[in-house]
């Protein structure tokens, strides 16, 4: 869920610990806009896969028919690893239509965009060399998994079209009084900072391309829950906001 941009920087961070696994869920999300406007209903669909693999989909379905649908998959033997990284957006929601696929294992990428005006595809295929610690698609994940107090820096793809290996800092920020019914409780709000030297900030805000900061707030308790993300969704978009919701009963 973090669509970033443009600086390559050096691989340093170690993997991220595995202190609660993932497993098989069903969650339901929505996504509205900062005022609370309803832009489109989710899904948070994961499954265990045979060799340890876990895989983790989500999907969004526009009001206009867009559809946003992210899949990652990752072990958790000890640590945190991504294996495979996949992404598409389609329709009028998004500035061009996009598929994005990433294989760690050979490093292979393949971006596909097509242009909203005219349909002109263009077509990227090639390999990056992958720390440990890319988290394309599970930041969140990593995020739960952190030390209370701790923060992290850890790596995510950004393609613009092109890919780019960029350090993401996971800082938490305080804590907020949150609302499970009518159940008060806790959660961190992480700070996900994208980490540019003096320079390379001055060139992205020539460029019109500063990185946002992104948001999340994951409620403690004995086992890590997520309860909302902001940020954009594509690189220029607004910020949105992903929240958790509970099935109802018509009236």
């Amino acid at each position: 869920m973090l669509v970033l941009v443009i600086v390559p920087c050096p691989a340093a961070a170690a993997p991220v610990s595995v202190s609660f696994t993932e497993g098989v869920t069903h969650g339901f999300l929505v996504l509205r806009t900062v005022n609370g406007s309803l832009v489109a209903q989710g899904d948070l669909l994961q499954v265990s896969r045979g060799g340890g693999e876990v895989e983790s989909r989500m999907v969004f379905r526009f009001k206009d028919g867009s559809v946003f649908n992210e899949t990652v998959v990752f072990t958790q033997q000890r640590v945190f690893t991504m294996q495979s990284y996949r992404l598409v957006q389609r329709g009028p929601a998004f500035t061009e239509d996009t598929e994005i696929a990433l294989e760690r294992a050979s490093g292979k990428y393949r971006v596909k965009t097509a242009a909203r005006k005219d349909g002109r595809e263009n077509v990227l295929d090639g390999t990056l060399e992958l720390p440990p610690d890319v988290y394309n698609g599970m930041v969140v994940t990593v995020a739960k998994n952190l030390p209370k107090g701790a923060r992290e820096t850890v790596h995510v793809v950004a393609f613009t079209p092109a890919p780019r290996l960029i350090q993401l800092e996971l800082a938490p920020a305080g804590e907020h009084k949150v609302l499970v019914g009518e159940l008060a409780k806790t959660a961190t709000h992480y700070v996900f900072k994208p980490k540019l030297g003096s320079w390379l900030k001055l060139f992205a805000k020539l460029l019109g391309r500063m990185p946002p900061d992104y948001h999340a707030w994951i409620i403690g308790d004995d086992v890590p829950a997520f309860a909302r993300f902001e940020g954009p969704l594509y690189l220029g978009g607004p910020v949105w906001r992903i929240e958790q919701i509970a099935p109802r009963w018509p009236n």
